[in-house]
C-alpha cells in the first residue's frame, strides 16, 4: 500500500508540474516542463549524492578513521543483503543522520558527530538500520525525484509571474486565474505532495530497519532522543539548507508535533507507536527478514527512556563489558 501511495503522489506531482507548463504555454508550455523535468531528473540521478554531501558538509570515514562505527554499518549491511555504501560524518551537534544514492550500488549514509556522542550503541545500530532501509527501498532516489519536481514548480511558477502569467490561448480572465494557481496555489500543492511522500517512506524504513537490526526499541528510543535534541540543538547545514531537510531521520529543522500538511516527517510518537504495533505482530520471531529472532519487551516506556539497552541484547553485545560510550 505504501508504494502504492507514493506512486500515486509521485504521478500527481508530475501532473501539476506538466499543468504549470500548461498554464504558462498551452500545449507547448506543458511539453516544455515535461522536457525540463526530464532533464533535471536526469542530472540528479547522477549528482544528487555528491549535491547533498557537499551541502551537508560531509566527510567520509574508513576503518582507519572510525574503525567502529563503519564496522557497525558493514554487519547491517550484510544483514539486510546490501552492498557496502560508503560512510560520512557530519560534524554537527544535533543527533541525526540520513542516506543517499541513487541506488544500493552507489549509496552513502551519514551521521552527525552528535548522533555518535549522545547515543548507545544499540540505537545507532537501529537509527543506521533505518538509513539502510531507504536504500533497500530505493526512498533515496524516490525523494530526490519529488524535491526535484518540487523545486521546478516553484521555479515555473516564478517565471510564470515574472512574464505576467497566464496561457495567451485562453481568454483575459483565464489568465489572471492562472497567474493566481502559479504564484500561490502550485507551489504549495508541490510542498504538500512532498511531503506526503517522505511521511509514507519513513514508516516503511522504521519497519525494515526494525527488522535488519533486530530490535525495535533500539530504533524506537533512539528517535525520542533524536526528536527531544532536535529541539534543542540547531543543524547549521540544514538551516543553511532547508531542501534536504527530509533526507534526516528526523526533521532537523523544528520537529512537528502531529502528522499536519506541513510536516516533512510523521510524528515521532506515531513511529514509537508503530514500531510498537510490529512487534507485538512479529511476537518472538522476525522470520527471514534479516533479524536476529527473539522479541523485546518494555512497550512505549522503553521506548521513550534514555537508558541504555542491554549490551548483550543483539548483534553488537559485548558480554557486559564496561560502556563508557561506543566510540571510545
Amino acid at each position: 500500500m505504501n508504494y502504492l501511495k507514493t506512486a500515486i503522489l509521485l504521478a500527481g506531482l508530475t501532473a501539476l508540474f506538466m499543468g504549470v507548463g500548461y498554464l504558462i504555454g498551452g500545449r507547448s508550455g506543458a511539453t516544455i516542463a515535461f522536457l525540463v523535468a526530464a532533464a533535471m531528473n536526469l542530472f540528479s540521478y547522477w549528482n544528487a549524492d555528491r549535491m547533498v554531501l557537499s551541502m551537508t558538509g560531509a566527510h567520509e570515514v574508513d576503518e582507519r578513521t572510525a574503525p567502529e562505527f563503519v564496522a557497525m554499518v558493514r554487519e547491517l549491511s550484510q544483514r539486510a543483503g546490501l552492498p557496502m555504501p560508503r560512510v560520512y560524518l557530519i560534524d554537527d551537534p544535533q543527533p541525526n543522520a540520513f542516506a543517499t544514492g541513487r541506488n544500493p550500488e552507489n549509496a552513502a549514509v551519514a551521521a552527525t558527530t552528535g548522533l555518535l556522542n549522545m547515543l548507545s550503541r544499540e540505537e545507532i545500530a537501529g537509527v543506521m538500520a533505518h538509513e539502510l532501509a531507504h536504500v533497500q527501498n530505493r526512498d533515496t532516489l524516490i525523494m530526490t525525484i519529488t524535491a526535484t519536481i518540487a523545486g521546478a514548480i516553484s521555479m515555473l511558477a516564478q517565471f510564470g509571474m515574472f512574464f505576467g502569467g497566464g496561457n495567451r490561448e485562453n481568454n483575459g480572465g483565464l489568465g489572471i486565474v492562472g497567474s493566481l494557481l502559479m504564484v500561490i496555489v502550485a507551489p504549495i500543492a508541490a510542498m504538500l505532495v512532498q511531503m506526503a511522500i517522505s511521511r509514507t517512506r519513513e514508516y516503511a524504513a522504521d519497519r525494515r530497519g526494525a527488522e535488519i537490526c533486530g530490535r525495535p526499541v533500539w530504533l524506537a528510543s533512539a528517535l525520542a532522543k533524536i526528536d527531544n535534541a532536535a529541539h534543542q540543538i540547531p543543524n547549521e547545514a540544514a538551516e543553511r539548507n532547508p531542501a534536504v531537510a527530509h533526507m534526516f531521520i528526523i526533521n532537523p529543522l523544528s520537529g512537528e508535533r502531529m502528522d499536519n500538511l506541513f510536516s516533512t516527517h510523521p510524528a515521532t510518537a506515531n513511529r514509537i507507536a508503530a514500531l510498537e504495533r510490529f512487534a507485538a505482530q512479529a511476537g518472538g520471531g522476525w522470520g527471514s527478514g534479516g533479524g536476529t529472532g527473539g522479541g523485546w519487551s518494555g512497550g512505549r516506556a522503553a521506548a521513550a527512556r534514555p537508558e541504555r539497552p542491554v549490551p548483550r541484547s543483539g548483534p553488537w553485545g559485548g558480554g557486559g563489558a564496561p560502556r563508557r560510550g561506543p566510540w571510545g
